[in-house]
């Protein structure tokens, strides 16, 4: 499936339609996340440079709105499944936690999750289903989902314009760098953690003495 909504993105570059195609596909994967959202919009990045069309602006635009409006879909759907999640001792617990963490810092989790496929479909339909303020939300996926189109238009157009002549090559360039700005994500995440564990091991031990 993946492979043939790629085929028609690429048909559909010099067409008009291309700007609802990537809206669409951003927004269906704040919810349903194996639609190669990301992977389109690279794309489109990738041939506004090598051949000027799509515009990239528009590219990026589309892009951020859909994946706005998919993430609050996300979010709507974590609302409703609320009071069934608390109904359980086990998943009661783990919402509660959830709750807590997410409202300590859930800012920083939900712009950091945009960037993990799959990561950010879960960490909405969480922050859903531990009712965080809806308003703190939309301005944290506001910031998420713009950082992440323009990130997303950018390295396809900049690895598009390295290779003007075979947009292919642009494209794995630009899919190189979004594999490599995740894994940066990542270590960040781990070390962060590390230190937070550090920390607790530490207080821990002064408490015991």
């Amino acid at each position: 499936m993946t492979q043939a909504i790629l085929d028609a993105i690429h048909q559909a570059m010099t067409s008009p339609w291309i700007y609802l195609a990537l809206f669409a596909l951003a927004m269906l994967d704040g919810f349903f996340p194996v639609v190669p959202a990301e992977t389109s919009v690279i794309t489109a990045g990738v041939f506004a440079a090598s051949t000027g069309a799509p515009n990239l602006w528009l590219v990026i635009a589309v892009a951020a709105l859909g994946a706005f409006a998919g993430d609050h879909i996300s979010y709507a759907i974590g609302r409703t499944t609320n009071s069934r999640l608390r109904g359980g001792r086990r998943s009661g617990k783990a919402i509660a936690w959830a709750e807590r963490a997410l409202h300590e810092r859930g800012g920083l989790v939900l712009v950091v999750a945009r960037y993990i496929p799959g990561g950010r479909t879960a960490c909405t339909l969480t922050m859903g289903a531990v009712a965080y303020p809806r308003r703190s939300f939309a301005l944290f996926d506001a910031l998420a989902t713009v950082s992440w189109a323009i990130y997303s238009g950018l390295i396809g157009y900049v690895g598009g314009a390295a290779f003007e002549n075979d947009p292919i090559k642009g494209l794995l360039l630009g899919l190189g760098i979004a594999l490599t700005i995740t894994a940066v994500v990542e270590g960040v995440r781990f070390t962060r953690r590390r230190r937070t564990e550090g920390r607790h091991e530490r207080t821990a031990v002064r408490t015991g003495d």
